[in-house]
């Protein structure tokens, strides 16, 4: 096996503890699903949740209202897997009010297989991406 990276944003429309949970469970669910971590990833077995190694998370400045790991810890069972919250760097003129992840996975997949996932107003950030929504 081997450890990969799944990348992954979203947008909230406002400031909000409600609108951050919600975004980030949503990411987290589509990336833990397009990835084929989890067989069931609105709630995750603990079991399911062992190849997962970490998540980081990141918000621009203007979210302040919650962190985006208790979406995760709370709301998707992840109690056990390491989580990290950051501040984004205020690049003038760039994506507000955005959540970003870096989901590290135990994976056979290679690494042109893994699927990040952006989603709401992030799908400017990568136009790149066939698996950007």
């Amino acid at each position: 096996m081997m450890m990969r990276g799944i990348r992954g944003a979203t947008t909230v429309l406002e400031n909000t503890p409600e609108a951050i949970f919600d975004a980030t469970k949503e990411l987290l669910i589509q990336m833990l699903a397009q990835n084929s971590v989890c067989q069931h990833p609105h709630t995750p077995l603990a079991a399911e949740l062992e190849g997962l190694c970490s998540i980081i998370f990141t918000v621009t400045p203007d979210l302040n209202a919650a962190f985006p790991a208790e979406a995760a810890r709370n709301g998707l069972n992840m109690k056990f897997v390491p989580l990290l919250n950051a501040l984004e760097i205020p690049v003038p003129g760039r994506l507000q009010r955005a959540i970003r992840v870096m989901m590290h996975i135990n994976t056979e997949k290679k690494q042109q297989d893994i699927k990040h996932v952006y989603l709401r107003e992030a799908v400017v950030l990568r136009p790149d991406l066939e698996s950007a929504q």
